[in-house]
């Protein structure tokens, strides 16, 4: 079976909240997925950094946890700063238009910048 890790990491000083992706986000791991961002927005962490560079693979219920919530994240003055996305895995979201919806860059300096 194909697994996901999912490690949180706060950025104290900046009030960003760092998520590392690993492994495989599809139907079978997207509820763990699900369940650590609603975590994060019941704490009210709407500052999110997604780092994607240990991610394999991502399937279209993958791309819909982020989509679900990008809405609410925004409405609370935040936002998902994807980063380090390999690009098989950019591809995807590209091919989707959601290159148009996300800010996607290449490291964390570029993702905390993105707050300012």
């Amino acid at each position: 079976m194909r697994k996901l890790n999912i490690t949180v990491d706060t950025l104290t000083e900046q009030n960003i909240t760092k998520v590392i992706v690993e492994g495989f986000l599809d139907a079978h791991t997207v509820p763990e997925m699900e369940k650590v961002i609603q975590e994060l927005l019941q704490q009210q962490q709407y500052r999110l950094i997604v780092d994607f560079s240990e991610l394999s693979y991502i399937s279209s219920a993958g791309l819909g946890v982020f989509m679900s919530v990008i809405g609410d994240v925004k409405s609370n003055n935040g936002d998902i700063v994807l980063m380090k996305m390999p690009p098989k895995i950019y591809k995807v979201f590209d091919l989707l238009g959601f290159t148009e919806i996300f800010s996607i860059v290449d490291n964390e300096d570029a993702a905390i910048s993105a707050f300012q």
